[in-house]
């Protein structure tokens, strides 16, 4: 039993509505479950002025060249690994541009690292090893917002200069006080309680997928709606970049197989080519004059 005298966090917190959970048919659970999640997206909705805070600065310091680091434990270490393995293919992004680091190391990906979330010093180690400097972005991720290892790497991603910010599914979190922006994302208690893969770890997987994005829109790699920069690297995304380069021009699968062929499989180089009549070459020039947005680089408004 938890002590009288020591507050919960909410996200440990018992849900008065899901008390007789074990007691429900299948269907009655589920409907159960798919009710408290019709929340989350107005609990992440009230975060928005914080997460565009964190977006901005993304924005600016990855245009530096700098880094957006995500650093967390459990659900929302992997949550921060999920959001930066999916940004090479999406974006054509370098593998170092948008890290996740997990407390306990790759293995912790898949199977419990004991302790590992404990340790301030690991995730200040863990900074260290990546040489945290000014010009990145660190996100510490921890659904009860006070787990050591990410305050440990927040706090030192603040001392070398790093902009900081912390992602919590609690409010007045401990981590809060050790970044520059605090998001915090009220969702209630859990419908199994202190499980925060369910509701915490929804929420958060909504606000990387809007930092990630949001932060990409602003270095140019869309255009309209269309992931420009997708890395063709099998088949569907082959197709893809077909199907985007078209839709960016309104020509046909030949003209943009053809161009891609040009371009090196580039969309953004591709789309270019077609819309300004140009080749590759002037097509590269003209997105490297534009800081690689294409608007800019087909004299669009």
């Amino acid at each position: 039993m938890i002590d009288a005298g020591i507050t919960s966090p909410t996200t440990e917190a018992r849900n008065p509505g899901s008390a007789h959970l074990d007691e429900l048919s299948p269907l009655a659970l589920l409907t159960l479950m798919n009710n408290e999640d019709r929340g989350v997206a107005d609990a992440v909705a009230d975060a928005l002025p914080a997460i565009a805070e964190v977006v901005t600065l993304a924005t600016e310091r990855l245009s530096q060249g700098g880094r957006l680091i995500y650093a967390g434990a459990g659900t929302s270490g992997r949550l921060g690994v999920l959001d930066a393995a999916e940004c090479p293919p999406t974006f054509g992004t370098p593998p170092g541009q948008v890290v996740g680091v997990l407390a306990g190391g790759h293995q912790a990906m898949f199977e419990a690292v004991e302790g590992a979330e404990d340790s301030a010093e690991l995730g200040a180690s863990d900074m260290r090893a990546l040489a945290v400097g000014p010009h990145d972005v660190v996100v510490g991720i921890a659904a009860s917002g006070r787990t050591p290892y990410v305050i440990g790497a927040l706090d030192h991603a603040r001392s070398v200069g790093a902009a900081t910010a912390a992602l919590s599914c609690n409010a007045n979190a401990v981590i809060s006080k050790h970044a520059q922006v605090a998001i915090e994302v009220d969702n209630g208690p859990e419908v199994l309680t202190g499980s925060t893969r369910l509701k915490a770890g929804t929420s958060q997987k909504m606000v990387l997928n809007m930092i990630s994005t949001a932060t990409m829109v602003g270095l140019g790699k869309v255009f309209g709606n269309l992931m420009v920069d997708v890395a063709p690297t099998n088949e569907k995304l082959r197709d893809r970049a077909q199907r985007i380069v078209m839709a960016a021009t309104d020509c046909t699968r030949e003209t943009a197989r053809d161009a891609l062929a040009a371009a090196d499989n580039h969309a953004k180089t591709a789309i270019v080519m077609i819309l300004c009549g140009i080749d590759a070459a002037q097509a590269t020039q003209r997105l490297t004059d534009h800081r690689g947005f294409v608007r800019g680089a087909v004299g669009r408004p």
